[in-house]
C-alpha cells in the first residue's frame, strides 16, 4: 500500500513542474523567434562542452539530460548532419562512442546564450532571491542525490540476479 504524500510536497511538486514548463515555454518561444533551434540543441552542446576536453561518452550524455537513449540518438544525428558534433568510437570499447563538440557547435551555443539567459532573467531571475535559488537548488540537489542513491542500488541488485519490480 502506497502512504499519503503530504499535500505540501505535492504542491512543492506541482511548482517545480509548473516553473520548468513556464520558463522552458519562454526559452523555446525566445530561440524561435531568433531563429535558433530548440532548447534540447543548446542542453546537448553545453553537456558536451562541460565535459572534459569538450568529449562525453553518449551513454553518459544521455544519463546526464532528460531525455532516452534512443532520442539521444536521433537528436545526435540530428546535431552531426548539421556539424555542430562529430561521434567518434570509443577506444576502450568497440561499441562505445563519444559526442564531440566541434567549433560549430560553440559557436551556436555562443548564439543561443543570450535568447536563454533573456528567459531565465525575466521569468526566474527576476521572480526569486538569491536566496530562494539557494534554498532551492539545495533542495532539489537532495532529490537528484536521492534519486542516484535509489539507481545504484537497483543496479546493484540486477548484478547481483535480482529482478526490480
Amino acid at each position: 500500500m502506497v502512504s499519503a504524500i503530504p499535500e505540501s510536497h505535492l504542491a512543492a511538486w506541482r511548482a517545480v513542474l509548473n516553473a520548468h514548463t513556464s520558463v522552458i515555454a519562454d526559452a523555446e518561444a525566445g530561440l524561435t523567434a531568433a531563429g535558433l533551434p530548440p532548447l534540447a540543441w543548446y542542453d546537448v552542446l553545453w553537456a558536451i562542452r562541460q565535459a572534459p576536453a569538450r568529449r562525453i561518452r553518449m551513454a553518459e550524455l544521455a544519463a546526464s539530460l532528460t531525455i532516452s537513449r534512443g532520442g539521444l540518438t536521433k537528436l545526435a544525428d540530428r546535431l552531426e548532419n548539421a556539424g555542430l558534433i562529430r561521434r567518434e568510437p570509443a577506444d576502450d570499447d568497440g561499441r562505445g562512442l563519444y559526442a564531440v563538440l566541434t567549433a560549430d557547435g560553440n559557436r551556436l551555443l555562443r548564439r543561443m546564450w543570450p535568447v536563454y539567459a533573456r528567459a531565465l532573467r525575466a521569468t526566474f531571475v527576476s521572480t526569486i532571491t538569491s536566496e530562494e535559488a539557494a534554498v532551492i537548488a539545495a533542495a532539489l540537489g537532495r532529490v537528484t542525490d536521492a534519486h542516484e542513491v535509489v539507481n545504484r542500488s537497483k543496479l546493484r541488485g540486477r548484478r547481483r540476479g535480482h529482478p526490480q519490480r
